[in-house]
Order: C-alpha cells, then sequence, then structure tokens
C-alpha cells in the first residue's frame, strides 16, 4: 500500500510501477534508524535478478536498479521513492 505522498513522488520521479515489485522480491532491507525500512537493489540483488532475467535485463533496466523505497515499520506502507546518488549509510 502506498501513501498519497509516494503515489505523487512516482509520478514526479517517474518510477514505473513494476520497480516497485521488483524491490519487493529482489530488494536489500537495512533500519533505517527511525522507525523505517530502506529497500534498494545491491549487488547481491542484482546477481539474483541477472540469474532470474538474463544478463540484457539487467544492461536494459540499469537505470531502474537505482530507486529505493522507505517503507514504515509501523503499518508496512510505502512512504516515498526516489533514485539513489550516493551510497547507502549502514549504521
Amino acid at each position: 500500500m502506498y501513501t498519497h505522498h509516494c503515489r505523487a513522488r512516482n509520478q514526479q520521479r517517474n518510477i514505473p510501477p513494476v520497480v516497485h515489485q521488483w524491490l519487493s522480491n529482489y530488494g536489500q532491507e537495512i533500519h533505517d534508524g527511525s522507525g523505517a525500512i530502506k529497500v534498494y537493489f545491491n549487488r547481491k540483488s542484482m546477481r539474483e535478478m541477472e540469474r532470474d532475467f538474463g544478463r540484457h535485463f539487467i544492461q536494459e533496466n540499469k537505470k531502474y536498479l537505482k530507486v529505493y523505497r522507505v517503507e514504515s515499520l509501523r503499518d508496512g506502507r510505502v512512504i516515498t521513492a526516489g533514485w539513489l546518488t550516493g551510497r547507502i549509510k549502514r549504521h
């Protein structure tokens, strides 16, 4: 379930709905320390996708593998989504 804010950000940032499905199936989760989970693609998740879909799929969709989303720990709703511009900070 997506918040109104997330739906607006997906549209503004041109993030297709299928990328959220990929994040659900292959994304790496990390707690952000403030009641939310960041979900993003790392090397392991990209290798799994390459194994399932092939190298050509990864090459064609490389830009979408820089998407992340933030989910609430309380109710599991997707709060926002965006494009990674740097590294994910781990605590």
